[in-house]
């Protein structure tokens, strides 16, 4: 058998996660059902049950899923070659912007949509949601290290509290790019952003 040869349950299994993953970024995680996302994913119930125990346990996956494509997005965007590391950080911040829109954001933005909604209803899905977070601010304080020491940023204080505050600033713009439905608080995150790093507008 080919090594490359696609495993038939895995490809189900991814199934299910990507089209929950594009129907939850639009609607939210109560909202919608479990049949909902089988009947748009072709899927019967019994092979749900068959890879997850139970919504929340989907709704566990579904997240790690989500954050595991999004830290190798990062760890990619950080890696592109002959770029200072200020540039790869600001391309960052545009693949933010591209990807959570208050349009469609074709599951993109689901940290966003379901952050505060999730953290309430379920601790292991609130858990996976730290890791995730965790995970990206761990990757932007080092990234600001690496543009502290070659010369293309600086900070006031801490790479850590710098990547903290960045991230937090940008996940605020998020929410309120939905609430205004205009991107405005996105160039005022730029803005920010461009301070907080000292770096040239």
């Amino acid at each position: 058998m080919n090594s490359a040869t696609t495993n038939p349950a895995t490809d189900v299994r991814a199934n299910i996660l990507a089209t929950g993953q594009r129907i939850m970024a639009g609607k939210g995680y109560s909202a919608v059902g479990l049949n909902e996302i089988l009947t748009a994913a072709g899927v019967p119930k019994g092979s749900f049950y068959h890879y997850f125990g139970s919504k929340d346990a989907f709704g566990e996956a579904l997240l790690q899923h989500y954050f595991d494509d999004y830290l190798a997005e990062i760890d990619r965007t950080m890696a592109e070659p002959d770029l200072t590391m200020a540039q790869r950080l600001m391309n960052y911040w545009q693949l933010w912007q591209d990807s959570q829109s208050f349009e469609d954001c074709q599951g993109k933005c689901l940290a966003v949509k379901l952050g505060a909604e999730v953290a309430d209803l379920s601790e292991s899905m609130r858990l996976v949601l730290r890791r995730g977070t965790d995970g990206i601010i761990s990757r932007l304080s080092a990234a600001i290290e690496m543009g502290v020491s070659e010369g293309s940023l600086k900070i006031d204080g801490d790479a850590a509290d710098a990547a903290r505050t960045l991230y937090q600033l940008w996940l605020g713009a998020s929410i309120m790019v939905k609430i205004e439905r205009t991107t405005a608080p996105f160039a005022t995150a730029l803005a920010s952003t461009r301070q907080i790093l000292h770096l040239a507008p």
